[in-house]
């Protein structure tokens, strides 16, 4: 089955752990790490851990873009660029020890031209064709806010089921031509729907309200686990027990989980137990790392799914 994603806005992920930051003096670092970011190179980086080959497709520029292709050559089966001028952006984690506090910095990247963007529009849409189109992440400049509704309108003509991972104006304007699956956490669908959510109940009542337009509705929640809805009904999973190290990639871990879920042809409450089990691996992990495959079904054994409609 064909599958590909799409980073329109890439960067370098460069995160460092320290035990307390001091203001005005300079600190050591414990750990750093240097990783390929963007949403949907996360999303890649997590199907080919889950053994699920996908081609992915980012904009990229500078020296920068190229460090990041050599990041990717052992973490992506198939990884195309189009090669854009100026950098690719670097974003920066801080994660501190005492107090425990997690910092994230997104850099700017480079102005993207049309003739570059209706480039990678067309071969990533051509790639996805029949299968899984995963549409996720933030906007460079020079990208109109309404390129994932087009994105969804031309995967859907081309017979491909879109997975949208945004938040905003984005994810409004992708609604109105009836994704597969979207996948906002809790604060994005609050900003979605204009109100505090506070319980699973008042979640669950707006995920269901979006049904009408989108096929499955995930709604992830920290460490409350995610709900997911759906034909078949809404199911809650709780999440694992770990030791948060960094959340980042997170929830492109989760997506990925949901997205090979489907294209093994598990049932919505198996694939929603793989996808909380990969979002929790991964917030195990030091900095932009991602879950460890080895770890994925001793994560599972205790991740509790439950029908609640």
């Amino acid at each position: 089955m064909n599958i590909a994603t799409l980073t329109l806005n890439p960067c370098l992920d460069v995160s460092y752990e320290f035990p307390t930051l001091i203001p005005d003096q300079k600190v050591h670092a414990k750990h750093t790490r240097f990783d390929p970011g963007g949403n949907g190179i996360n999303v890649g980086r997590a199907l080919k851990r889950l053994g699920i080959r996908a081609s992915n497709f980012a904009l990229i520029g500078g020296e920068i873009g190229l460090l990041v292709r050599r990041l990717v050559k052992d973490q992506l089966d198939d990884f195309e660029a189009v090669e854009i001028p100026g950098e690719t952006r670097i974003n920066c984690t801080i994660l501190e020890e005492n107090p425990r506090t997690q910092y994230e910095i997104d850099g700017m990247g480079p102005e993207v031209p049309p003739e570059a963007l209706k480039e990678i529009e067309g071969r990533f849409v051509s790639s996805a064709s029949g299968g899984f189109g995963v549409l996720t992440g933030s906007l460079p400049a020079g990208v109109p806010t309404g390129v994932y509704g087009e994105l969804v309108r031309m995967l859907l003509a081309e017979s491909a089921r879109p997975v949208v991972d945004t938040k905003g104006e984005m994810l409004e304007i992708a609604l109105e031509q009836h994704p597969f699956l979207i996948k906002p956490n809790r604060y994005e669908l609050e900003q979605l729907c204009g109100r505090r959510l506070t319980s699973l109940d008042e979640v669950l009542g707006e995920a269901l309200a979006l049904r009408t337009k989108s096929t499955y509705v995930c709604v992830s929640l920290g460490e409350d686990g995610a709900l997911l809805v759906g034909p078949e009904g809404a199911f809650h999973a709780t999440a694992p027990r770990v030791r948060v190290r960094s959340t980042v990639g997170a929830g492109d871990s989760l997506v990925g989980g949901l997205v090979a879920g489907f294209v093994r042809g598990l049932p919505p409450e198996e694939a929603l137990r793989l996808a909380v089990s990969c979002g929790s691996g991964t917030a195990s992990k030091p900095g932009t790392e991602l879950f460890d495959p080895g770890e994925i079904e001793s994560l599972k054994e205790t991740v509790e799914v439950k029908r609640i409609l």
